[in-house]
């Protein structure tokens, strides 16, 4: 189901500039259903303009640095319990 444009700004399923290559990531099921309920109403063509819009925007914003000991051991834990990582 392809959401209906609004004037939500600049089109944000354009090719990344300077036609950058592209990887693939696997999300899990309920986070795509979670995507798609999230950009109903904008000019999202697909989940995958989404993704890249929303995770441009947050490398974007000036970090707090390398993660911690603590947030790379949380960030472990969390990808384990999803079946990520052994």
């Amino acid at each position: 189901m392809t959401p209906a444009p609004t004037d939500a700004g600049p089109r944000a399923d354009s090719a990344p500039p300077g036609g950058a290559e592209r990887r693939t990531i696997s999300l899990p099921s309920e986070v795509v259903r979670a995507l798609e309920r999230r950009m109903q109403g904008t000019s999202f063509e697909s989940v995958d303009a989404f993704v890249t819009f929303v995770l441009e925007r947050l490398l974007e914003q000036p970090g707090e640095g390398p993660f911690s000991a603590e947030d790379e051991r949380l960030l472990r834990d969390r990808l384990r319990s999803l079946g990520y990582i052994d």
